[in-house]
């Protein structure tokens, strides 16, 4: 395997742009599926080198794979003082591109997932970075705030996907913020997203109720009476797009939006959130608030199916996640905790009956009425 990866990353300074590009690929899906921290140490300044060269003078699709690379890299190495080294190179090629409007806008949208996990990951101790990270990516998705009329902007699908992730990005990068940098945030953002509730796109929207929830969760750790003033029509809105049933918009995205907004509306009015389990292995974590919220769906659109791995034995993750160190266990004890198949039919044909007696009463008292 290690003899496969030195191939990818000599392809990275190969002249023919297929060839980087199949090395990108390639390294994608060893950082996402592997942890190689040993491995990569050694080899840092040559990958690092070799992905800045990607991100200036690749075309649109290498410099969307280097810096996803980049971001998986700064995730491999996060554990170690390594991973710094490597944001303070990548940090301002990726601030360049993000800030770039004559950029392609799928560039720029891989760079602003780039820059906020990296910033994240290797730069959560350095305020000087963050704050010039939040500012780059605040400069992107507040392009989408109102007008000074009041009216919304409109954008083309490649800039609002765009706005949508340099949001989460930003959304990301507040939950390592001193609370006195969250009021701020909150004094300034709060009333301009809550306009941005009834923009056009459907990801931008859910991405801002997020974001409110976020904030508004912040303000209430730092401080217990805190209250929004606009807390009134803010719940309204929220109620609104909660039960939306407008035909013209897709199925699946009235399905997604009205999920989330209900999970933004109960967590406002009652100061509650509904706790989800994420399982790996024999271990799980417990999502049980916006901000863990944000922080395991930021590695998972960086991870992909790979996020389950790194959280058995990344350490970052595992640090980030209060998981302790990597378990140790042997194939017999992972096999003894599974339950078989057979066991798992029996559970749902019980299930199954049951949830049938159930239906068969409630049809025979309606059958009753009429």
């Amino acid at each position: 395997m290690e003899d496969k990866l030195k191939q990818c990353i000599d392809n990275l300074m190969d002249k023919s742009v297929k060839s980087r590009l199949n090395g990108l690929e390639s390294l994608k899906l060893a950082f996402s599926s592997k942890t190689l921290c040993d491995f990569l140490v050694e080899r840092r300044l040559t990958l690092t080198d070799c992905l800045e060269r990607c991100l200036r003078k690749g075309g649109v699709e290498e410099q969307a794979a280097a810096a996803q690379v980049s971001a998986l890299l700064c995730i491999q190495l996060g554990g170690v003082s390594e991973g710094e080294e490597i944001f303070k190179v990548l940090q301002p090629i990726l601030s360049t591109i993000l800030s770039d409007p004559g950029a392609n806008p799928a560039a720029r949208q891989s760079c602003a997932s780039a820059l906020g996990m990296c910033c994240y990951v290797a730069a959560a101790d350095n305020v000087e970075d963050l704050c010039k990270s939040l500012s780059h990516l605040e400069s992107i998705f507040t392009e989408s705030y109102p007008k000074r009329d009041g009216t919304l902007p409109t954008h083309k699908p490649g800039i609002q996907a765009l706005h949508c992730t340099a949001l989460q990005s930003w959304s990301l990068l507040i939950t390592i913020c001193p609370a006195s940098r969250v009021d701020k945030l909150l004094e300034e953002h709060l009333p301009r997203l809550q306009a941005c509730l009834s923009s056009n796109d459907v990801h931008f929207r859910i991405a801002v109720g997020e974001t409110i929830a976020l904030l508004i969760e912040l303000a209430r750790e730092s401080d217990r009476e805190f209250v929004y003033e606009d807390t009134e029509d803010l719940c309204e809105q929220l109620k609104g797009l909660a039960t939306d049933s407008n035909k013209y918009r897709a199925k699946t995205d009235r399905r997604k939006q009205r999920s989330v907004f209900r999970e933004v509306l109960h967590s406002i009015e009652s100061e509650d959130f509904t706790e989800e389990r994420i399982r790996f292995s024999v271990e799980s974590i417990y999502i049980d608030c916006w901000v863990r919220r944000r922080i395991y769906d930021a590695f998972k659109e960086v991870l992909g199916s790979g996020v389950l791995h790194h959280l058995q034995l990344n350490q970052l993750l595992r640090d980030i996640f209060e998981l302790g160190p990597p378990l140790m266990l042997d194939r017999v004890s992972i096999r003894a905790s599974k339950v078989s198949r057979f066991e798992k039919h029996l559970y749902n044909s019980a299930a199954f009956k049951a949830r049938t007696k159930i239906r068969n009463k409630v049809r025979d008292k309606r059958a009753d009425v009429l």
